[in-house]
C-alpha cells in the first residue's frame, strides 16, 4: 500500500527530468545537513527525559551492579563470599552482580521521500521524527552499554560518540541510492542480535516480509517502530482534492474526497493488520506512532519491550498484535 498523500512537484517530465531528480536529491542532503544538528539536541533531550531504568538484565552474572546475596553452596571458592554480609548471620553470603553482557542491536531509519510528509495536523515530518527515534534510542541503548549500528552502513560500536558516528553516517549517505527506497538493506546479522526499523511501512507487505524473512530466519530479533502522519490515517479532506505521489510523477483528483473516507480507513486498517501479522509471525512486534504525538511515548514503549523480555535485551512479541502509543488504537 503506497500512501495516496504527497507534495506537488512543479516540474514536468522531459529530457532533463534525472537532472532534476538528482538536483532534488542534493537539496534534500543539504537539508538533512542543516536539520541534523536541531534533531540531535531534540534526540538527547528525549533520551534524557526517558533515561531512567535503561540498564540490567534481570538475572545473576558478570557485572558491577549488585544484584542479590544468595547463600553460599558447599564446594564453591572461599573468595566468593562476602564476609561483611556473612558477619551478621549464621550463614555465609555470597554477593551477585546482575549479569551486564553487551547486546547488538542494528538501527535503520527510514528517510526516502514517502517519509518526506507533513500534513496540518502534525508538527514534524514523518522523516525526522524517524531520524529523532532512531537517535534517541541509539543514545539510550549507548547508555545501557549496549553496541549499536546504523543497519548496512557500519559495524557496531558501545562508544560513547556513536550516535554522532550514526549521524555522520546518515548525512553522508543521504543522496545515495539505497536511501531513497522505502525497504531496509539488506546485510548479514549475527544470530540473537536486535533489529529496530523506523518507517511508514506502507509498502506492499508483501514486499516487506520478502526482505525481513531473511533477518528474521537466521535468529535476528526485530521490533517495527510505524510512524505515521494522522492525517495518512484518517484521510481529513473534503471537497474537491490532488492527491500526488511521493516524487510528484502522479497525481489524482478526487471530487468528493470524504465519499471515499470509509474505504480509505478499511484499506489502512487492513494493510496495518497484515503487517502485525507478519510481525507476529516472525515473532517480533509492532508499534504504531502517530507524528501528531510527543516523540517520548514510542521511545518509552521501546524500553518497556527491552526490559521486560525474560532474556534480556532480546525483542519478544508482545500480547498484542498491535499497539499504538497514543490511544488511537489498541489491539488485544
Amino acid at each position: 500500500m503506497a500512501s495516496p498523500l504527497g507534495r506537488r512537484n512543479s516540474g514536468s517530465e522531459g529530457p532533463n527530468a534525472e537532472s532534476r531528480r538528482v538536483l532534488a536529491l542534493e537539496r534534500e542532503a543539504v537539508t538533512l545537513v542543516d536539520r541534523m544538528p536541531e534533531l540531535l539536541m531534540e534526540a538527547a533531550r528525549i533520551a534524557s527525559t526517558v533515561a531512567q531504568g535503561i540498564h540490567g538484565r534481570r538475572r545473576a552474572g558478570p557485572g558491577e551492579t549488585f544484584w542479590q546475596f544468595r547463600q553460599y553452596q558447599s564446594g564453591e571458592n572461599a573468595s566468593l563470599v562476602d564476609w561483611r554480609r556473612s558477619a551478621s548471620s549464621d550463614h555465609l553470603f555470597v554477593r551477585e552482580r546482575e549479569w551486564e553482557a553487551a547486546h547488538t542491536l542494528y538501527l535503520w531509519p527510514d528517510i526516502s521521500p514517502s517519509m518526506d510528509f507533513k500534513s496540518h495536523l502534525a508538527p514534524v515530518t514523518k522523516r525526522d521524527r524517524a531520524l529523532v527515534l532512531a537517535l534517541a534510542s541509539a543514545e539510550l541503548l549507548v547508555r545501557g552499554g549496549e553496541r549499536v549500528a546504523l543497519l548496512a552502513q557500519m559495524l557496531p560500536t558501545a562508544s560513547r560518540n556513536a550516535v554522532t558516528r550514526i549521524a555522520e553516517t546518515i548525512v553522508a549517505n543521504a543522496n545515495s541510492e539505497h536511501t531513497q527506497k522505502s525497504l531496509p538493506p539488506n546485510a548479514g546479522l549475527n544470530r540473537f542480535s536486535g533489529l529496530i526499523l523506523f518507517s511508514d511501512f506502507l509498502a506492499p507487505v508483501h514486499a516487506i516480509r520478502e526482505r525481513l524473512e531473511g533477518y528474521a530466519g537466521v535468529g535476528v530479533g526485530g521490533h517495527l517502530v510505524q510512524i505515521i502522519d494522522p492525517a495518512e490515517e484518517t484521510l481529513p479532506y473534503h471537497g474537491r482534492t490532488e492527491f500526488l505521489t511521493p516524487s510528484g510523477s502522479q497525481r489524482w483528483v478526487a471530487d468528493r474526497v470524504e465519499s471515499l473516507r470509509p474505504k480509505y480507513q478499511a484499506r489502512f486498517a487492513a494493510h496495518r493488520a497484515e503487517l502485525a501479522e507478519m510481525a507476529k509471525r516472525f515473532g517480533w512486534s509492532l508499534l504504531t506512532h502517530h507524528t501528531d504525538r510527543p516523540a517520548s511515548e514510542p521511545l518509552l514503549s521501546l524500553l518497556m519491550r527491552l526490559n521486560g523480555s525474560a532474556q534480556g535485551y532480546r525483542w519478544i512479541a508482545s500480547s498484542s498484535d498491535s499497539v499504538t502509543t497514543d490511544g488511537k488504537e489498541r489491539t488485544r
